[in-house]
């Protein structure tokens, strides 16, 4: 059954930077032919920030939109979920975006569960506002600009080819009977936990003799083909675990399962994730001009499917997401308003 306290999405903010690269841009950098880009990357254009375009700032104009309508004083949490790549290493973006955003008496913290963090945040959010009486406000906040991570001429990391830069925001209050959140799934498996990862920054860098190279610079997958081996054994079946976990524990069944917003990714793998639940592209919104904004992803989802009428009032929506390491997430949602 759904709890009788109610937590919910009040608003969305989804900052989108006004340039792009189009998959004909990406084919010329990579290699790649074009329809390749298009019909099997799933990517016709992603927006591309610009040189003094941080993260943090993406952020703070997503958070400034999804609080048009709320006071900075009633924010009594604000979490980062974004992209551990940011305008500086080893740094609180949280507390930085809280500042810009003059909310004084709230706290900040980050999580990271790279790109399986939209579902995890909207699960850390309900259950912190559920199991905490001083706290009824909480504001979710990401960035990423991965785009400057991805060397184009290294095809170990073609399926990472889809980042792109943005940033999403969602204010989720205790009592709120709209976009209601419901229950959670995640797991996580260890075995894929060398097998992309960003050189530059860390300690076993640091530590070596010489310079660091340009090649640091960027991520490394150092051997796609076992890792692909390995997730063509497992992801299928985790993405279905994780979404089918949410809807049951949330009180549903998969048949009642109207709406599926998943991490950008090949559009043959997404439809095979929504042929699992008896559904199509008419039930999701596919990020081919977005590409992949990293964790935000459910967020833009949510947002351009409401705009477009995809989502319907008292349906039953899940977001999923998976991310390196490799983390597979999904929560469920009762959309629109409720009695």
């Amino acid at each position: 059954m759904v709890n009788n306290v109610s937590v919910g999405v009040e608003s969305i903010g989804v900052y989108i930077p006004d340039t792009f690269i189009d998959s004909g841009e990406i084919a010329e950098l990579s290699g790649i032919p074009e329809q390749v880009i298009r019909e099997k990357f799933g990517i016709l254009r992603k927006p591309k920030a610009g040189k003094d375009q941080h993260v943090s700032d993406m952020a703070v104009a997503a958070a400034e939109m999804a609080m048009r309508n709320v006071e900075p004083s009633e924010i009594d949490a604000l979490i980062y979920f974004g992209s551990e790549y940011k305008d500086y290493n080893v740094w609180p973006v949280g507390a930085h975006i809280q500042q810009r955003l003059g909310i004084k008496k709230a706290f900040a913290f980050e999580v990271m569960a790279l790109c399986a963090s939209g579902a995890l945040v909207l699960k850390l959010a309900r259950e912190m506002l559920l199991g905490d009486p001083e706290l009824n406000t909480v504001l979710v906040v990401m960035g990423s600009k991965e785009s400057e991570l991805l060397n184009y001429k290294d095809h170990r990391m073609r399926f990472l080819f889809n980042f792109s830069d943005g940033g999403a925001a969602a204010v989720i209050r205790k009592g709120c009977r709209k976009n209601r959140i419901l229950s959670s799934a995640l797991i996580t498996d260890g075995d894929f936990s060398l097998d992309v990862f960003l050189s530059e920054g860390g300690s076993k860098i640091r530590s070596r003799d010489g310079e660091i190279s340009p090649q640091d610079r960027f991520f490394e997958v150092p051997d796609p083909e076992n890792m692909k081996k390995k997730l063509d054994q497992v992801s299928l079946a985790n993405f279905r675990r994780v979404i089918s976990q949410a809807v049951v524990c949330s009180g549903f069944e998969e048949k009642d399962i109207r709406f599926i917003g998943i991490t950008h990714m090949k559009r043959s793998f997404y439809e095979a994730i929504l042929k699992e639940f008896n559904l199509s592209m008419e039930n999701t919104f596919y990020l081919e001009n977005y590409g992949h904004v990293q964790a935000g992803d459910q967020l833009i989802i949510l947002d351009e499917a409401t705009r477009s009428g995809k989502i319907g009032k008292g349906e039953l929506v899940v977001v999923a997401g998976a991310g390196t390491g490799y983390t597979w997430g999904a929560t469920a949602l009762l959309w629109g308003e409720q009695p």
